[in-house]
């Protein structure tokens, strides 16, 4: 089992930026795949950005250009740069690990960005 611990979010203006950081522990050395959800209020949890194990990267079309993913498989961590933040990006961020066929959840950070 993985256990994940999200920090970093927070109230921030229109246009600024915020950095999510994500810790693993447990039974780390399982995991594949590590990933940012979110969900808005009365929305569905989508997928933000993942990153392989061997450091590829995919992102939501909303986010191209603005985050970036990155990971230290040495600290079992994965960090989320978001910049030239919108109001729309306003949601419970969530940390996802992958191990075989289990994701695994971290409880989430919440991010406002004010207009």
């Amino acid at each position: 089992q993985v256990q994940l611990v999200e920090s970093g979010g927070g109230l921030v203006q229109a246009g600024g930026s915020l950095r999510l950081s994500c810790a693993a522990s447990g039974s780390i050395f399982n995991i594949s795949t590590m990933a940012w959800f979110r969900q808005a209020p009365g929305k569905q949890r989508v997928l933000v950005a993942a990153i392989t194990s061997g450091g590829t990267t995919n992102y939501a079309d909303s986010v191209k250009g603005r985050f970036t993913i990155s990971r230290d498989n040495a600290k079992n961590t994965a960090d989320l740069q978001m910049n030239s933040l919108k109001p729309e990006d306003t949601a419970v961020y969530y940390c996802n690990a992958v191990t075989g066929v289990v994701r695994n959840w971290g409880k989430g950070t919440l991010v406002t960005v004010s207009s």
